[in-house]
């Protein structure tokens, strides 16, 4: 019976019109599939429904020409028949600030499919940096405790911050700060150096209180450079006790 289900819902992989395809899998939902199946086939009627709604919407917004996003942004592909996760970095490229109740909104789209806490911010993560939007960057990784203080968490790690902010060309200052959150001393400075933050590498090593290590990066820096001068203010300071 579940193979007959499973043949059947195949099927819709022959049908092109959108409409068509979304009344066809709707018919597929009361079939006898396995639990696991039929909430697959479920999340794949409310997706295709959800991206007729928001394609119709979206191509309206981009032919009236009053969006900021749409026209700096134009759309290279329509959204109809992709992936969840391709669906969740569209609208949070597009529609990221939109509220929990728009069909468009990342939390709805996140709450409705349940993605997981990771995924989502990796994707969001993906889709703001490559708007250059630090700010929401920024936002994405601030907790507050119930005192009312903020701090940096990342589910993903932010090693893995740093590599996606690097894939999209952020500049050094914006690297730095998440550099500066890896935990691991070997891969913070590794990555420091890899990326040329200077400040991040100087700091460890004057915490680790490593004389020689700075020492050596000195000679790596430009001659004259405000690295170079906080190395020798550093290097100067009578109150540091240096392990070597």
């Amino acid at each position: 019976m579940e193979e007959v289900a499973l043949t059947q819902y195949r099927e819709h992989l022959t049908i092109q019109d959108a409409e068509k395809r979304k009344e066809f899998l709707k018919s597929c939902i009361g079939l006898p599939f396995s639990s696991e199946d039929s909430a697959l086939v479920q999340d794949h009627y409310t997706l295709l429904e959800r991206q007729i709604i928001i394609e119709a919407n979206d191509k309206h917004l981009e032919a009236a020409g009053q969006t900021e996003i749409f026209r700096k942004h134009p759309r290279k592909a329509s959204i109809l028949n992709m992936p969840l996760v391709t669906t969740l970095f569209y609208s949070c490229f597009y529609h990221y600030n939109e509220a929990e109740g728009t069909f468009s909104s990342p939390a709805n789209l996140k709450k409705t499919f349940k993605i997981p806490d990771k995924q989502y911010v990796l994707t969001a993560l993906a889709a703001r940096a490559k708007l250059r939007a630090w700010h929401d960057v920024d936002a994405l990784f601030t907790t507050k405790n119930w005192l009312g203080y903020t701090k940096k968490k990342a589910p993903i790690g932010f090693h893995r911050v740093v590599e996606i902010l690097q894939r999209n060309n952020a500049p050094v200052q914006i690297l730095q700060e998440y550099v500066r959150l890896v935990e691991d001393v070997e891969t913070k400075l590794n990555l420091a150096m890899k990326h040329k933050c200077h400040d991040v590498v100087i700091d460890t090593y004057k915490d680790l209180k490593d004389r020689l290590q700075l020492m050596a990066y000195r000679c790596k820096v430009d001659r004259g450079s405000p690295a170079e001068e906080k190395i020798d203010s550093i290097l100067s300071n009578p109150q540091i006790r240096w392990k070597n």
